[in-house]
């Protein structure tokens, strides 16, 4: 069972509620900023973050949401004492983030958290039958074939808020599904995409973190210099839309203008345009896949004489391989991956490790962690934390 996408009219009658995971993120605070622009259609019912406490309290300072949830518990008392005399109740913790999306005054979920947070909570939204607006791709990366399997059981939808898959519902708008030949994944190439391979060996945080037309979270720039940022979406997008893994491919288009393509079995090709900009898809996604006027800033192709495209690089860029072999395994392999991918990139940003070491933990990891082909939820927790220790214990190795 694969999620169906699926495309309404959206009339207004009250503000929709939203949870917004991860608030002071970059996505969630674009979220923030679309919710600020159209407060007659969407309120900030619960604001959540990490570890940014002071961050989280001045947003919450802001937008008055009934709830604000940190992650870490150690800095509960700060934002009680900030917020409380406000009127807003605080409460921290995974269990806590876990509980605040399945309150009756909550209609949609934004899960803007970083990696391999964002699944329990969507989860949780999911068996509550809340819509979510879906950034966290590590959802669908670790668990897809379980989270679509709760989805079949719930009242649930999951609208995309990653660029690229918010470009393919779009061109999907009104097609029929099973003319589609291929979906084309566009990928800016990062900042190393005309680096020779013996330059990115010798690449720092710091140039991995310029990347050319996004502004992003630390983790997903790294990600998109790997350009396993990528091989998630490839995975994303073979359970956003059940297309087989064989039709889904990544093409680099350095100028981020064109943000996917569909290529139906006529031989067309529909594309969705727009500027480098994630109001856009927020917009798109919390608003079911419908506009909203001045949503994003307007392209003007005028400014963009040349749209290029290219084949990625394999050689370079083997992190984009891990893609259709964690949909050719199936199982936790995906979990896996991630896993160690995390541990790898808070390694490099720190400069313990290489930006090659990425890659080079990620592969030890995996051969590591014992294979399971039918996990359930309590496996893929087990197989997320062996994971990281195993990929902790590599990198302490180097």
């Amino acid at each position: 069972m694969y999620l169906c996408i699926k495309y309404n009219i959206f009339t207004v009658t009250n503000q929709k509620r939203l949870a917004v995971l991860g608030a002071t993120g970059s996505i969630g605070r674009q979220t923030l900023d679309i919710i600020g622009r159209y407060p007659e259609r969407y309120r900030a019912t619960v604001l959540s973050a990490g570890r940014r406490v002071d961050d989280l309290i001045a947003l919450a300072e802001k937008f008055r949401p009934r709830l604000a949830v940190i992650g870490d518990e150690a800095l509960l008392p700060r934002l009680r004492d900030a917020l409380v005399p406000l009127g807003i109740r605080t409460s921290a913790g995974p269990q806590a983030l876990k509980d605040c999306v399945t309150d009756d005054d909550i209609d949609m979920v934004v899960t803007a958290t970083v990696g391999y947070s964002g699944l329990e909570p969507t989860l949780a939204a999911i068996g509550a039958g809340k819509d979510i607006a879906l950034a966290n791709k590590e959802t669908l990366v670790v668990a897809g074939e379980l989270v679509n399997k709760r989805l079949a059981a719930s009242k649930s939808r999951i609208f995309p808020i990653d660029s690229e898959h918010s470009a393919v519902a779009q061109c999907l708008a009104g097609e029929d599904i099973s003319h589609v030949k291929r979906l084309l994944i566009t990928a800016s190439g990062g900042p190393f995409r005309t680096w020779s391979a013996e330059r990115i060996a010798t690449a720092k945080a710091a140039d991995a973190l310029k990347h050319p037309n996004w502004s992003m979270g630390r983790k997903i720039t790294i990600d998109s210099a790997t350009m396993l940022n990528k091989a998630f979406e490839l995975i994303e997008a073979h359970y956003l839309f059940g297309i087989e893994p064989s039709r889904i491919e990544a093409v680099v288009h350095p100028q981020s203008i064109v943000h996917s393509m569909v290529e139906f079995d006529d031989g067309a090709v529909k594309a969705q345009l727009g500027m480098p900009d994630m109001r856009l898809p927020i917009a798109y996604a919390i608003g079911e896949h419908t506009r909203l006027t001045g949503a994003a800033n307007t392209l003007s192709l005028a400014d963009f004489a040349t749209l290029t495209f290219e084949k990625p690089d394999p050689e370079r860029f083997p992190c984009l391989t891990l893609a259709h072999r964690a949909l050719d395994a199936r199982g936790n392999f995906a979990c896996v991956m991630n896993a160690a991918n995390e541990i790898a990139v808070e390694a490099f940003l720190n400069g313990r490790i290489g930006f090659n070491d990425i890659y080079r933990t990620i592969e030890a990891t995996l051969a590591a962690v014992p294979f399971i082909s039918n996990p359930g939820f309590e496996d893929y927790v087990a197989s997320n934390d062996e994971a990281r220790s195993r990929a902790a214990e590599y990198i302490n190795s180097l």
